[in-house]
């Protein structure tokens, strides 16, 4: 069952077409990536899932709910980009307040201050916490009642990188428990190793949606091998592009349908070392924004 399907959704606020009949669908116990350039339409389509607007044309499923997910937010959770809560109020004291107003146990409380590292600042009042640790608390309250869907809208924002390696893992936990997960990032590297599929989306267009696997089928963009202390002369090897990274260390781009046979040539100059890359998440996203024309608003990291 898809956990969130889109169908032919257009969204107009008066006469500004925000969203032109988009289609994609996410299945229960996967990631997926929500991607765009800035006014790409990403925000939009969050507060269609979350059922704070309606469409103007087309369809939405949430949790097999029609309509948005006004009907199901017991089941979601949703971390936004900038996290505010009552200054006044302590960490404890937030949890407290939404578990009841979700639904969730109060017991659930101490359990995630431990786990995004705020249970010794529990007893402190939001006004002293940090940009961090009120997206760590954030990411807490997203937490609360085991969401069976997951968003989270920029969530390294304001995280030092243990933090956000925390956040990754706390991620990884999550997909093992079989959660389905909706993560906006221009971090495109640090969310790629966790993201079963991706959907982007430019100038209100869905320039591409599927597994990373069928992208990079679709964009047939060059594999790049990496091989260190080779014994025979490059001139030796048939390739289409070529550079020394280092003394003895040379970057080979290859079309993946050739990629064995370039292989083949390199182990025959009995390389020390030998390193295949696929193209990234990060190439594939400027790959499909300049097939857009929208290269120039990419807004990657």
């Amino acid at each position: 069952m898809a956990v969130v399907e889109l169908t032919n959704v257009s969204k107009y606020y008066d006469q500004l077409e925000v969203l032109k009949d988009i289609s994609w669908s996410l299945e229960q116990g996967q990631t997926l990536g929500l991607f765009g350039h800035n006014g790409a339409g990403k925000t939009t389509t969050v507060r269609l899932i979350l059922g704070l607007t309606g469409t103007s044309s087309g369809q939405i499923s949430v949790l097999g709910k029609q309509g948005g997910g006004i009907d199901a937010h017991r089941e979601i959770g949703f971390l936004p980009e900038n996290v505010m809560f009552y200054p006044q109020l302590t960490g404890r004291e937030i949890l407290t307040y939404f578990a009841r107003l979700k639904g969730a146990s109060i017991g659930q409380v101490n359990d995630l201050l431990e786990q995004v590292g705020l249970a010794s600042a529990a007893k402190h009042r939001i006004k002293t916490y940090s940009k961090g640790m009120r997206q760590r608390l954030g990411l807490a309250q997203a937490l609360l009642g085991e969401p069976k869907l997951l968003i989270l809208d920029e969530p390294t924002v304001g995280l030092d990188p243990i933090a956000t390696q925390e956040l990754y893992e706390l991620m990884g936990k999550m997909q093992k428990q079989g959660t389905s997960i909706i993560i906006c990032s221009h971090v495109l590297p640090g969310v790629e190793p966790f993201i079963n599929q991706a959907v982007i989306l430019a100038r209100g267009q869905l320039e591409a949606s599927g597994k990373l696997s069928e992208l990079r089928q679709q964009a047939d963009l060059p594999v790049k091998i990496i091989a260190t202390g080779l014994s025979l002369p490059i001139n030796h090897y048939s390739i289409m592009a070529h550079k020394e990274l280092a003394h003895q260390c040379h970057e080979f781009s290859v079309q993946d349908s050739n990629k064995l046979a370039l292989l083949e040539q390199i182990i025959k100059g009995s390389p020390q070392d030998v390193e295949i890359k696929s193209p990234s998440l990060a190439d594939l996203y400027c790959y499909y924004m300049q097939r857009a024309g929208a290269l120039g608003a990419a807004g990657v990291q």
